[in-house]
């Protein structure tokens, strides 16, 4: 079997691999970065038991079929070893191989067809606000939670502590080395140096990509997506006049490098909503809740004391933490892709935030950042496309509006765990 791991840097692909690797009789990890001598071995013959050999023979670890893990880090390194990948599909299916790499993508680009229908991908994201309660050693919360539905609301203290915890998952994002670092006793001050620590390696991460695009724009781009979040992505507000070209090609490197992705414009008409897009109408978000707050100047310590409802309200927060859950729980072997709705007519703009898939029907999706606000947009859609269910995530409990289930936001993993979500 080989597995491809792709997403963003920092993102714990390499941890992931190596904890993975500890249930193996034995296990092997080639950073072709680290060491690109071992790139030799893959030159000439990609026969995976001559690979093998020279991998044994230079490290001193057997690899045996069904026994063994064989990592290869950094892998966009080495594009042969890319190539080699195949061949361990198909002429040595027992040995578990797991290839990871920073540049992944961008590598991959370059070889068009590598792995069709041999390579399974798993792409990974920062930790979902799921994943952050288990991190925090919080599962049974999270289970009331998985429990709880329109009909039957959480109990209004455990909503309350909800809230509470999104709160400051929304102020330290899942970035794994922060996450980290607040579990182990570290205080908000302390973690928002390691975001901005974050922020700094992806800006000098930006330098390899300056054969393809450049630096100063990377960066430019990055911050406007940050800037622009909420609303429809405009190259003008970035360009300032100058040609577009060089933001364009910027924001598809971020996007290829996972640190940033579309939210694409549908007018989902019938399934599958990507075959009904318009590409020039498109909103952007950051990869992380942490990283797009910092690059907006929020200070932690200034912002921690507050409500739960004021930091909810801040900045298109929700819109943006509701699109970051949706990627973390789609498919995980499938790029995902996002989409929202807009109708623009005179005297009866609509638009709805996020419209996904589930099963055969089609749920649109509509965020608000706090208890109030009406839902016109979500019941045009729903009658316009004769839908019989749209969703609301909110500050409120869960509940039922007619056609609509409202659900709090810190939920969004129940349309994705949950079967019966709505009974």
């Amino acid at each position: 079997m080989v597995l491809l791991f792709r997403g963003a840097r920092q993102v714990g692909k390499t941890y992931s691999i190596r904890k993975l690797g500890s249930a193996f009789e034995t296990f092997l990890e080639i950073n072709f970065e680290k060491d690109p001598r071992l790139a030799s071995f893959f030159e000439g013959s990609l026969n995976p038991t001559e690979i093998n050999q020279k991998l044994t023979a230079y490290s001193g670890v057997s690899l045996v079929p069904g026994k063994s893990l064989l990592f290869f880090d950094e892998i966009q390194a080495c594009p042969n070893a890319i190539r080699a990948l195949r061949f361990y599909h198909e002429e040595m299916p027992d040995l578990h191989v797991v290839a990871a790499g920073s540049m992944l993508e961008f590598a991959l680009a370059e070889i068009p067809s590598f792995g069709v229908g041999r390579i399974t991908n798993l792409f990974l994201y920062p930790l979902s606000f799921r994943e952050f309660l288990w991190a925090t050693g919080r599962k049974e919360l999270d289970q009331m939670v998985q429990d709880a539905n329109p009909q039957t609301s959480l109990d209004s203290v455990l909503h309350r502590e909800l809230l509470e915890q999104f709160r400051l998952y929304q102020v330290l994002g899942g970035m794994p080395a922060v996450i980290r670092a607040f579990i182990k006793g570290s205080e908000l001050p302390a973690c928002q140096k390691i975001i901005d620590g974050l922020v700094l390696t992806l800006q000098d991460d930006f330098a390899k990509y300056k054969k393809r695009g450049s630096v100063t724009r990377l960066m430019e781009v990055f911050r406007a997506a940050a800037q622009q979040a909420g609303g429809k992505f405009q190259y003008s507000k970035v360009a300032q006049g100058e040609a577009m070209h060089g933001y364009k090609v910027a924001l598809e490197l971020l996007c290829m490098a996972g640190f940033a992705y579309r939210i694409t414009h549908t007018s989902a008409g019938g399934i599958p909503l990507g075959a009904q897009i318009n590409p020039k109408k498109f909103k952007v978000i950051l990869f992380d809740l942490g990283i797009h707050q910092r690059l907006l100047g929020l200070d932690l310590s200034e912002h921690i004391v507050k409500e739960p409802i004021d930091l909810i309200s801040k900045g298109n927060l929700a819109e943006l933490f509701v699109g970051l859950e949706l990627l973390a729980y789609h498919e995980p072997s499938v790029r995902p892709q996002l989409f929202y709705w807009h109708r623009e007519a005179r005297a009866s703009n609509a638009e709805v935030d996020y419209v996904i898939q589930r099963d055969e029907a089609i749920l649109p999706i509509e965020v608000k950042a706090g208890t109030k606000g009406g839902m016109r947009s979500l019941f045009a859609f729903l009658e316009e496309k004769g839908l019989s269910l749209g969703i609301r995530f909110s500050h409120e409990n869960f509940s039922r509006m007619e056609r609509v289930a409202v659900m709090p936001i810190y939920a969004v993993s129940k349309l994705f765990s949950a079967t019966h979500f709505l009974i």
